[in-house]
């Protein structure tokens, strides 16, 4: 199993260069940012910044969308930022929520996203493509033939068809095994049935983990059920409260919700927390001590995970960073 460290946009600048710089050394692998241009600062600049502080740790954002950028530039600028790297350039990618939502704008549709992944592919090795208006196709002439791993964030039976035929690897915006292993079991016979070889296929499960008292850290992560709560809302509203595509228990715990705020998007103030109880948080997310989160990381690596994403936003960061690499992280 890899293990990245994943920061919203509102992180200090000379922090976040020294935070990932401690991670790189106690044997991270990724470091992924939020791509919400509006709630936080432009993700891309810090990932540039940081692939300068760092020499072996992948960047990319968790998620980017379709809808946010002209293609021909999200192409550009993936390209450019590889380039810099020396090749240690992911994406994430998924309908958008926040990053589109926020301005009262819809989420890309799966057809769209399929296409997005094709094009911004194509481009990126420096083929010519042409999408969407534009009545020219585009070509880099300065590409240099990288092949762009693209991750597909996904919860409901057709966006988990989209992974695993269309992407490189799984994202799973929650730590509990057994809905864990049902989702990426979904997503790869997608991918077996439209023929691929899914024996190299990536699944993450990105959540919030914290190494100290769970009765300390309950509050501070109370966001991020509720966030997976939005997206499963999404789903239900869809496919209706009794669908069997997806686990019961993922969509038993929304039955209380009454709303979102985006403009508290990822914080434990959101004023629409309360349907969220102490079970779930410690479900969702990766808390206790030490030897609680290597036995919790056991189950996920069973159900299939190959990478396990902290969201770092809950205070102690470089104490979380530091336990995982004197104590988890050599464990796998």
């Amino acid at each position: 199993m890899e293990f990245a460290i994943c920061f919203k946009g509102d992180v200090d600048h000379k922090r976040a260069k020294a935070l990932v710089r401690q991670a790189e050394n106690v044997g991270f692998t990724y470091c992924w940012f939020y791509d919400s241009h509006i709630l936080w600062r432009e993700s891309f600049v810090a990932m540039a910044m940081c692939m300068e502080h760092t020499e072996k740790m992948r960047f990319g954002p968790c998620v980017t969308n379709p809808n946010t950028r002209d293609w021909s530039h999200a192409a550009s600028l993936f390209a450019s930022l590889a380039k810099q790297s020396g090749g240690r350039f992911d994406i994430g990618l998924g309908r958008g929520d926040s990053a589109v939502r926020v301005m009262g704008k819809k989420p890309a549709t799966l057809a769209k996203c399929e296409e997005f992944i094709s094009v911004v592919k194509d481009l990126v090795r420096g083929n010519e493509a042409q999408y969407g208006e534009c009545p020219n196709p585009v070509t880099f002439p300065w590409a240099e033939d990288y092949e762009l791993p693209i991750w597909f964030a996904a919860y409901g039976p057709k966006a988990l068809s989209t992974a695993g035929r269309a992407a490189d690897g799984l994202i799973l915006q929650i730590a509990e095994p057994t809905i864990v292993k049902w989702l990426t079991d979904s997503a790869k016979k997608a991918g077996v049935e439209s023929g691929r070889d899914m024996s190299n296929y990536k699944v993450m499960s990105a959540a919030p983990a914290h190494t100290g008292p769970i009765s300390d850290t309950i509050e501070a992560v109370k966001w991020f059920p509720a966030m997976v709560g939005n997206h499963i809302a999404d789903i239900v509203e869809k496919y209706g409260s009794d669908t069997d595509q997806i686990p019961s228990s993922l969509r038993d715990y929304i039955k209380n919700r009454k709303g979102y705020d985006y403009s508290k998007h990822g914080k434990s103030d959101n004023p629409y927390l309360d349907f969220i109880t102490e079970d779930v948080i410690k479900s969702f997310c990766v808390l206790g001590n030490p030897d609680a989160h290597i036995e919790k990381l056991k189950e996920l690596e069973k159900a299939g995970v190959t990478q396990f994403n902290i969201y770092l936003d809950n205070g102690d960061e470089e104490k979380i960073i530091a336990d995982y690499g004197n104590h988890i992280i050599p464990n796998f």
